[in-house]
């Protein structure tokens, strides 16, 4: 639909046989460039086609060519026939002005045979003589009438007459997909005045094909191919020999080139791989259950990790928020109640995981259950999550640990899942929260933040933040917004991991 300030003329048109059956093709309407409407805000651009009905009509709505302020100015359409029946379709020019709102092409193409292209332009005004005064304004000029002339027009009609006897209805046909009832306007895609299907039309098979040379075979009374469609070779004649054999042949392994029943083949023998190989040295890799080479057949270093360094897997996790053996930390800093920590990790292969885990500073147990913590997509959905507040065993206590660990609670502290779940590559984000207690139970070891955005939160494109926390939380929350008005980001950040036991 044009916009309203663009002034349109309607284009029709009906093409006919000599002998009064429709034609069937397109009309084609194409301006020469596209055309711009500054006031509508509209480029205007490619062609008009328009298809001939069952009845061989056309209508087309098509901007004027002479709309103001429209770039660029001075052109005509140029208009393209495609006939059915008509090997050479003419091709013409034709304006179309706004002052006449409806052309039909009888009326602007050519009719020249030898004149194909001309530009028909309607005359200036001035030439079609002084307009004359219409029956409404003459009969207000005489007096005969006063008021609108839309009340002149209702005037004009006179009292309805009585019915007339009702005749028989005749029998309506189907209504036709656009057209009347009764009307077929097409059949198998054709819109031709007057279709002949044959067996190709409607997917079927011609009969004259059944039994001849490149057409089909025919079945006879038992169902079957008669020998005589089949070749010589396929048992339309009698078997002479097998194999130059003659006789009453019977066949063994030895006779048709085969191994006999006992015979046992290796896998290399037929080009195989022995199953014993599948995760053995010398052998190859398996896959897991989600298509990829599991860790343990896996060179050192674990998927993800640099030659020869320390990742988190070779220190019993199986991810962590970042490596502490590069933080500095010259403050003890506590865990504030009720406060939900967030950090940020990065899968990058599939990863199972129960555990939860921060780095002490030094935490000494207590008995309270009072310590939540759990797992989110980066969309801010839950993957997992303690049902309730857990307790928290002491920090530094895995037996063999240095006895300065052990001695001031220093270590991991693990908060368990209620089950094992294996995250897909992507960013996670880790929570923990202590529900209740004081300002000085739990010393975490951060990393040091003396700004009001901490620089964990350091990204490019879709945001993901490493790095910020709630207040007044009680539980591990449903979902998690990093956009949320209440997000903070001016704390010192803990260390967290993720472990699988």
């Amino acid at each position: 639909m044009l916009p309203e300030s663009i002034p349109v003329v309607n284009v029709t048109g009906r093409f006919l046989s000599p002998d009064g059956r429709p034609l069937s093709g397109t009309v084609t309407f194409r301006a020469p460039a596209q055309i711009t409407f500054p006031e509508a805000d509209v480029i205007l651009g490619g062609p008009l086609v328009a298809q001939l009905d069952a009845q061989g009509q056309i209508s087309a709505t098509l901007p004027a060519t002479d709309s103001p302020r429209m770039d660029p100015t001075g052109w005509s359409y140029t208009v393209t026939e495609a006939l059915s029946g008509i090997p050479t379709g003419r091709t013409y020019q034709l304006l179309l002005p706004s002052r006449q709102p409806h052309v039909d092409l009888a009326d602007a193409a050519p009719t020249d045979p030898t004149k194909p292209n001309y530009l028909p332009v309607l005359g200036p005004k001035g030439d079609q003589g002084e307009r004359g005064a219409s029956a409404y304004e003459v009969a207000v000029a005489d007096g005969r009438f006063t008021g609108t002339p839309a009340a002149w027009l209702a005037s004009l009609v006179g009292p309805r007459g009585a019915a007339g006897p009702q005749g028989p209805q005749g029998p309506a046909g189907p209504a036709g997909k656009d057209g009347a009832p009764g009307v077929v306007q097409s059949v198998n895609g054709k819109s031709l005045a007057e279709i002949t299907l044959d067996a190709v039309a409607v997917g079927a098979i011609a009969t004259t094909a059944a039994g001849a040379p490149g057409g089909v075979a025919t079945l006879g009374p038992d169902g079957k191919v008669p020998p005589g469609q089949l070749p010589a070779t396929s048992g339309g004649n009698a078997v002479e020999s097998v194999n130059n054999m003659t006789g009453r042949v019977q066949l063994d392994a030895a006779a048709v080139g085969a191994a006999s029943a006992t015979h046992t083949h290796t896998a290399a023998q037929v080009g195989a791989i022995a199953t014993t190989a599948r995760g053995a040295a010398g052998g190859v890799a398996s896959l897991d259950a989600s298509g990829r080479v599991p860790a343990a057949q896996l060179p050192p270093p674990v998927v993800g990790g640099a030659r020869n360094t320390w990742a988190p897997q070779a220190l019993g996790f199986q991810a962590w928020t970042c490596d502490p053996y590069t933080v500095t930390n010259p403050v003890a800093k506590y865990l504030t109640p009720q406060r939900l920590y967030v950090c940020g990790i990065n899968i990058t292969e599939p990863t199972q995981a129960n555990r939860v885990i921060m780095f002490s500073r030094g935490y000494g147990g207590v008995s309270a259950t009072r310590y939540a913590a759990g797992i989110y997509r980066e969309d801010g959905s839950k993957v997992t999550s303690t049902a309730a507040p857990v307790s928290l065993g002491m920090a530094g206590q895995t037996a063999g640990s240095p006895p300065q660990m052990i001695n001031n609670h220093v270590g991991a502290t693990a908060i368990a899942m209620p089950s094992t779940v294996t995250l897909s590559p992507g960013r996670y984000w880790l929570t923990w929260v202590m529900t209740t207690g004081g300002t000085a139970d739990y010393a975490y070891y951060h990393v040091q933040n003396e700004a009001p955005v901490a620089g964990a939160n350091f990204f490019f494109g879709a945001p993901f933040a490493r790095a910020w926390y709630l207040n007044a939380q009680s539980d591990t929350p449903a979902s998690l917004n990093q956009g949320d008005a209440s997000v903070l980001t001016d704390h010192d950040i803990p260390i967290m991991a993720l472990a699988l036991a």
